[in-house]
């Protein structure tokens, strides 16, 4: 379906430049009179309209409850598709903005992570001025392409954490180019679009994170005028980021029902593809209980910088950790005297340490990370174990 959908754009885009050529009209003619007769936005409805078959797919979940989670995550990805494309869609004069948070979720969003995200152009040179503060863990991102391209998101440049120099009073400086250049500097290519930044909390509620600045190095003193072609572009990319991203993680959790209530290697190449950061270990999954059962996942975890597990819905979203403790991780763990860790997923508190509450779902998808791996260490696959409430000697 994916790969139609890009022929069709693609044959779509062919037929417009020969029509161009026919007419000796400019793409500028073209957009401005989209914009003008209401094509363009009609366009973007009926691509929106498009992108809620997702919710019909195979194996998607057909109950009110997740189709309503469904119609809602749409809505989500629309309204952060609108703001990273249309609103902030300016290289020239980028803003890093939260475009996965507590209301917009994608992809396992990570409820340990605080994400933030500026549009830009591998034209141009950057700088990011910062204050570190006391956030557990940092890292700087940039990416080719975007969720609604055929390539994904492409991992481009990188600067983790232990690689960052910080002043004494906890400033910085980052260069963004294609060439190095600083004691800070994250790589650029022509293709880049996209700076990710990736902040961890071991503790959310106590850790202050960076305070942030994207610089445009040769940006003019004020924006120009607003275009028919820069909305029509915003419009367009937005419906794709909607049409997309929904596909693309509705297709996972259709897979991941294939080891339900298991928590095996999830490919690291295709989870790079999708913006994942690939000094993280990923296990994802699917899990679904009855009223009476519980998901008992035990391991001893390998050296590693950090981990963490969460549960999410259907659409990959991650459940709502404002009112319910649907992850955990190094810090928040508690932990047995050989160092084994014991996760309990229940609808109702098991009487154990480490309870994941499933916020009212049934069922869901999961992910368990192992954080930047130590020299010589292993990964492990977490043991998991559906077994009745208060079985003897398990869970009581």
């Amino acid at each position: 379906m994916r790969k139609i959908l890009f022929l069709f754009l693609d044959l779509m885009g062919r037929w417009r430049k020969c029509w161009l050529k026919v007419t000796g009209k400019t793409m500028a003619d073209l957009q401005d009179q989209r914009i003008v007769s209401g094509q363009a936005w009609s366009e973007f409805c009926d691509d929106l309209k498009s992108a809620g078959n997702v919710l019909l797919s195979p194996g998607a979940p057909g109950d009110p409850f997740q189709q309503a989670e469904g119609i809602r995550y749409l809505s989500r990805l629309t309204r952060a598709g609108l703001e990273a494309f249309v609103e902030y869609n300016d290289p020239l004069f980028p803003e890093f903005r939260r475009m996965v948070h507590e209301t917009v979720k994608m992809g396992a969003d990570n409820p340990d992570n605080y994400y933030m995200n500026a549009q830009i152009s591998g034209t141009y040179e950057y700088k990011i001025i910062g204050k570190r503060n006391t956030v557990d863990h940092i890292s700087f991102h940039t990416q080719n392409g975007n969720y609604g391209t055929t390539g994904g998101l492409a991992p481009c440049g990188r600067l983790e954490n232990a690689a960052l120099k910080v002043e004494e009073d906890g400033s910085f400086e980052i260069y963004l180019g294609r060439e190095p250049r600083g004691v800070n500097w994250l790589k650029t290519e022509e293709a880049t679009s996209m700076v990710m930044v990736r902040q961890t909390f071991m503790d959310r509620f106590s850790e202050q994170p960076a305070e942030l600045q994207l610089i445009n190095l040769s940006a003019p003193d004020h924006p120009g005028p607003l275009t028919a072609g820069k909305v029509e572009e915003g419009l367009r990319t937005t419906s794709l980021f909607v049409g997309g991203a929904a596909m693309l993680f509705t297709r996972w959790a259709r897979g991941f029902k294939d080891h339900t209530n298991k928590l095996p290697l999830f490919d690291p190449s295709t989870s790079n593809a999708a913006g994942g950061d690939d000094s993280i270990i990923y296990y994802h999954s699917y899990w679904k209980l009855e009223p009476d059962q519980v998901l008992l996942i035990e391991v001893i975890p390998p050296a590693c910088d950090a981990w963490n597990f969460q549960l999410n819905n259907f659409w990959m979203e991650s459940l709502d950790y404002r009112h319910y403790t649907i992850s955990i991780n190094r810090h928040t763990a508690v932990c047995e005297a050989d160092g084994k860790v014991r996760i309990a997923v229940a609808h109702q508190d098991p009487g154990i340490p480490n309870w994941i509450e499933t916020a009212h779902h049934r069922e869901g998808t999961m992910c368990w990370r192992w954080y930047r791996l130590h020299e010589g260490a292993e990964p492990v696959e977490p043991l998991c174990t559906v077994m009745k409430l208060k079985e003897p000697g398990r869970n009581e």
